[in-house]
């Protein structure tokens, strides 16, 4: 299983960036994919995370990006993306993404817990 984050950069204060994942044939035949980021001596945070084949209504945001940052998938080409605009410099940190593995419903898609598969991080500064 093998996940791959891109997009990362350094930007200014009220840009935008749009992160990709991209999944091998096992990791996104997961229920639910996640997104998180982590700051320096920060507690990894999760901040979006999506249930395949689902509606509007399967997307979650975590407060500090609700209204910002939109999640989405393109499932032919097993890709996962986070659109994120007005950014601010607390968005900074390394962002990655995630897949369950074992079913684990019941613990919440922003909790790392959920997840089995992590990819290796996408470095996000903003200025």
């Amino acid at each position: 299983v093998q996940l791959v984050e891109s997009g990362g950069d350094s930007v200014q204060a009220g840009g935008s960036l749009r992160l990709s994942c991209t999944a091998s044939k096992y990791a996104y035949n997961a229920n639910c994919m996640g997104w998180f980021r982590q700051a320096p001596g920060i507690e990894r945070e999760g901040i979006s995370a999506i249930y395949f084949g689902g509606g509007p209504g399967d997307l979650r945001y975590a407060d500090s990006v609700r209204g910002r940052f939109t999640i989405s998938q393109d499932f032919d080409k097993k890709m996962m993306f986070l659109e994120m605009n007005s950014l601010k410099p607390e968005d900074t940190g390394m962002y990655y993404c995630a897949a369950e593995g074992r079913s684990r419903v019941g613990v919440s898609p922003l909790l790392s817990a959920r997840y089995e598969y992590w990819g290796q991080g996408t470095q996000v500064t903003v200025s």
